[in-house]
């Protein structure tokens, strides 16, 4: 039979009252035992004239022997009389070891009370904190701040899940689109006797459409590499790798009457120049592709608090500020929605996961006026970032399955 920690408390608490007193009964009769017997004798004759009797040493062997008998008799009387007091404090003690067991283990008994109440679905209830602050006050405390832990995670986890189910869907949108257009162009190209001219406008059609599933996939494998961290750091600067990519995108700019304002000062990172290429490439290629006519880009470099950092401005048409940061969310194209453009969706995707790795931050905000302004800040010397890579991972929107069958590609694959 297992016994409860109040009963098992409450009989240690009586196993001490009686073994103190067990050792009080022994020690006295010990030192009762070892006290030698005081024999007087008065004098017969009377009090000396001052009325004070008079003491004589004892003479006769009789009274010696009546000592001992008188001493074994108290003896005696004491073992049965203290055995009968042992028993009732013991008695009291236990039912006091009890009572006191059981009011210092309330509010042990109220942790678990609500532990037992909690559920996945109910994580709101928290353990009472008792006054004053003692050892099982903080036991409360460290409780309730653990369920808070649970509580948090357990929301970004139903966050994550709606992430990947919403990623998931729009994936599948993107992709279903191009191979229902490809098997339409063939449906009705090979109904009937298609001549060379509407074969070559089918090839044509499908070729189009493969090539989109192939910018969907690339742009995949870049969000996925960026969100299982980086494998390599390296010196680079931010400056440098937007000097390239403005001049890859300088003939797109014109083409689009775009004015470039470069401000490019120094600003050293530490981390992998593939996907900081790429993440100013995808800015850059936003800021042009969803500009106006006649409208400009800024693109500026350089350190504040010893954080390097990028930010590009353009115009272009007016976005709500509140779907600003939306616009971050894959095959999102603006007004919070889904829209269909020349883009993926997936560019400002893969800048916040490049950012996110490289240990930085990411703020967008737009204009009055229209337009976007984009801050990115790095640290000058990021470290290891397989931790972040880590908790990337958890909050990627792409399911564990896609991460491990899209692996990291070592090329640069284009959005």
């Amino acid at each position: 039979m297992k016994l409860t920690a109040r009963a098992r408390l409450a009989l240690l608490q009586t196993a001490l009252v009686l073994a103190a007193g067990a050792a009080l009964t022994g020690l006295t009769y010990l030192l009762m035992k070892r006290r030698p017997a005081l024999v007087t004798h008065l004098d017969p004759t009377g009090p000396d004239p001052q009325g004070t009797l008079q003491l004589m040493p004892p003479q006769t062997q009789d009274l010696h022997d009546l000592a001992d008998r008188v001493q074994a008799d108290t003896l005696a009387a004491l073992l049965p009389q203290a055995g009968l007091a042992l028993i009732m404090v013991t008695a009291l003690a236990a039912v006091l070891a009890w009572l006191v067991a059981g009011r210092v283990l309330r509010p042990i008994r109220m942790i678990s009370f609500t532990a037992r109440r909690l559920s996945a679905e109910n994580l709101t209830e928290r353990v009472p904190v008792t006054t004053p602050a003692d050892e099982l006050s903080t036991l409360a405390g460290t409780v309730n701040d653990m369920l808070d832990r649970i509580q948090r995670g357990i929301a970004e986890r139903d966050r994550v899940l709606d992430s990947q189910r919403l990623f998931t869907a729009n994936a599948a949108h993107e992709l279903r689109t191009p191979l229902t257009t490809a098997r339409t162009a063939i449906d009705v190209t090979l109904d009937g006797n298609p001549s060379h001219a509407e074969l070559r406008a089918m090839a044509a059609d499908v070729r189009n459409a493969v090539e989109h599933m192939q910018r969907v996939l690339n742009g995949l494998l870049l969000l996925a590499r960026s969100q299982a961290g980086l494998t390599a750091r390296e010196p680079a600067d931010l400056a440098t790798l937007a000097a390239t990519a403005l001049d890859t995108a300088q003939t797109r700019a014109a083409a689009a009457d775009v004015t470039v304002r470069p401000r490019l000062r120094p600003a050293p990172v530490n981390g992998e120049p593939v996907l900081l290429e790429r993440m100013i490439g995808n800015l850059v290629d936003n800021a042009i592709r969803y500009n106006q006519t006649g409208g400009h880009l800024t693109v500026d470099t350089h350190t504040a608090d010893g954080r390097a950092v990028l930010r590009i401005s353009n115009t272009g048409r007016k976005i709500p500020p509140g779907e600003a940061q939306m616009l971050l969310e894959p095959f999102v194209h603006g007004q919070g929605t889904r829209v269909r453009t020349d883009g993926l969706g997936l560019g400002l995707t893969i800048v916040r996961a490049i950012t996110l790795a490289h240990r930085g931050h990411i703020v967008v905000t737009a204009h009055t006026g229209g337009g976007l302004d984009i801050t990115i800040d790095l640290p000058h010397n990021s470290s290891d970032g397989r931790a972040v890579g880590t908790m990337t991972r958890l909050r990627s929107p792409l399911t564990p399955g896609v991460h491990h069958a899209l692996g990291k590609p070592r090329s640069r694959p284009p959005e």
